[in-house]
């Protein structure tokens, strides 16, 4: 390979990308709105659950609970069933349900009687949280009248998955890798079409007609793809905060997924035959690929299925330099399948580009 001849195509490449404005505007924009929708979002999670209540439990200090709540609950006491139902149906200071006791609720229960408690509850409200208001109302009925519960096992709790209870992940946390490979996709549809233009006009035909040799063509357009994609993602990262933590960490996963958006751009780009038909395929490939960034919004397990989509290392990655704080032997997995994926999409992009450029 010859570095002056890769240099001089990066160089036609680059300023081919400049004189498109289509492209410079999306690349602009696309910046601008993910930026600000990143700093849109709440960046802190209140894990705690606001109740209402109403009667005279509360005076009490029965079972732990009080005026200030328990763990991960806020109690606030209204002096009347009316008034508590004003509030939960209007949503003050954060109410997502409410407990009412009667006024004879401790003489009841010392008593051997079984009172009515009413739970407030909205609509839409979720199944578990009812289930949980229900049984908060038997525990402070057990605690009044001195009796444990019928049944009193030993639990022992095993979470399956990451354990983020106390520590939430915010929003801003769980966007910044989906936008971080948003924007590494809509370089696939950049690089992908540069390639579809010098297919279909046949400028590739020209450029290998001078001592360019097809290595030095191929590894001038893997180089750009792969430097294109990683300074809009870096510039990104920068503006929401990426680099915060372990950034030599980050700069190698954002290297990683522009050497794999590189590959995918050349195969998109080689069988576009034209604007519309280059964005289909390059959608093909850019569905997929985000996947694993939605996943990461939701908690729980992630699907085994999803584990073996090529971006699934860098979302991992990610959110383990970002979120948990992880260094380099907690990453080096999802390192390793970054690698073996991006050396395999290029190799396979290089390959359907070249094959691609000989027929022409």
């Amino acid at each position: 390979m010859s570095g002056a001849r890769i240099v001089a195509i990066m160089g036609k490449d680059l300023r081919e990308f400049a004189r498109n404005r289509f492209f410079v505007f999306i690349t602009l924009l696309v910046l601008v709105a993910y930026v600000a929708i990143f700093w849109f979002l709440p960046d802190s999670v209140d894990e705690t659950v606001h109740i209402g209540v109403s009667g005279t439990v509360l005076n009490t200090d029965v079972g732990g609970v009080t005026d200030g709540g328990t763990a991960g609950f806020a109690l606030e006491v209204y002096p009347s069933e009316e008034e508590l139902r004003a509030a939960v149906e209007e949503g003050r200071g954060d109410i997502v349900a409410g407990i009412a006791f009667p006024p004879d609720f401790l003489a009841s229960v010392a008593a051997g009687e079984k009172p009515t408690v009413r739970l407030l509850i909205p609509a839409g409200l979720p199944a578990e949280v009812r289930l949980l208001l229900q049984g908060a109302v038997d525990e402070v009925a057990f605690s009044i009248a001195g009796s444990p519960p019928p049944v009193d096992p030993i639990t022992e709790a095993i979470v399956l998955g990451t354990d983020r209870a106390g520590a939430q992940v915010s929003m801003q946390q769980q966007m910044r890798p989906l936008l971080l490979i948003m924007v590494l996709m809509v370089e696939v549809f950049a690089l992908s079409s540069l390639v579809a233009i010098e297919v279909q006009e046949r400028t590739a035909v020209a450029v290998l007609a001078t001592p360019v040799r097809i290595v030095d063509f191929l590894a001038a357009k893997g180089i750009f793809g792969i430097i294109l994609a990683f300074v809009e993602a870096a510039l990104l990262g920068i503006l929401i905060g990426a680099f915060a933590v372990n950034a030599p960490a980050v700069i190698v996963i954002l290297l990683l997924g522009a050497l794999i958006v590189t590959g995918f751009a050349m195969i998109s780009g080689s069988y576009g035959k034209d604007f519309m038909g280059t964005l289909m395929i390059s959608m093909l490939f850019m569905i997929p690929l985000m996947i694993p960034a939605f996943a990461a919004l939701f908690p729980g397990s992630t699907p085994g299925w999803v584990k073996i989509i090529p971006t699934y290392g860098l979302v991992d990655a990610m959110i383990r330099i970002t979120v948990d704080g992880a260094g380099w032997s907690d990453i080096a997995p999802a390192l390793l399948m970054l690698a073996g994926w991006g050396l395999a999409a290029f190799g396979a992009g290089a390959l359907v580009l070249r094959r691609r450029v000989a027929t022409l």
